[in-house]
């Protein structure tokens, strides 16, 4: 029953993840298309029976999820079992800490949290060298997780060499995407100028960087 709950609530996670994740790599045509797309994406997911079914879904498979890995600590030894329970513990914790932030953005500092929000620890030293492997790595995990479950899915319709190069596969595409978003956010492609009410949580003046 707990393994039915976890993977329905990964469903709706992952399709909203897709979404978003698909909305930062619209940076790549520039902030303002980034922020034109959040906002219509925003009109369902901001909806608040959407954003509360989203935010108790993140909690429920939080507790799951790490209940899972401990359960079965020292029971992995495949490759994509160990990468299951390390990407998984990663996405417990990005996703905690960046549901919080968002909130606390919204809520306490009264910024719109859209692409300055996340971008702006990226173009401050030393918050970038958190932040930048930080987003790197939680659109990188977010691919390796769905890779081991389509590993685990297929594995009575593809032979194992077969299911392994589409693990593979999934994982590489995740780096890919994962480097072109955040060079995106970082200013890689185009100019960014981080507004200063965004900077200003980070103790940064507008025009210092």
């Amino acid at each position: 029953m707990l393994h039915t709950l976890h993977r329905s609530s990964a469903v709706i996670i992952a399709l909203f993840a897709l979404f978003h994740i698909a909305n930062h790599g619209a940076a790549v045509a520039g902030v303002e298309a980034h922020i034109q797309l959040m906002e219509n994406l925003r009109r369902v997911y901001r909806l608040p029976l959407v954003e509360a079914l989203l935010v108790g879904c993140v909690l429920f498979q939080v507790c799951s999820g790490l209940y899972f890995v401990i359960r079965r600590f020292g029971e992995r030894h495949d490759f994509f079992d160990r990468l299951q329970a390390i990407s998984g513990c990663y996405l417990a914790f990005f996703l905690l800490v960046h549901v919080s932030a968002v909130l606390f953005g919204r809520g306490l500092l009264g910024l719109d949290t859209n692409f300055f929000y996340a971008a702006a620890g990226m173009h401050v030293f030393p918050y970038s060298l958190f932040f930048l492997p930080y987003y790197f790595l939680a659109v990188a995990a977010i691919f390796a997780h769905l890779a081991c479950a389509a590993h685990w899915l297929l594995r009575n319709r593809l032979d194992t060499a077969v299911r392994d190069r589409v693990g593979y596969g999934m994982c590489v595409a995740g780096l890919v995407l994962s480097a072109v978003i955040i060079t995106a956010f970082a200013g890689g492609f185009a100019e960014v100028k981080i507004p200063g009410e965004y900077l200003a949580t980070y103790g940064q003046a507008e025009g210092t960087l």
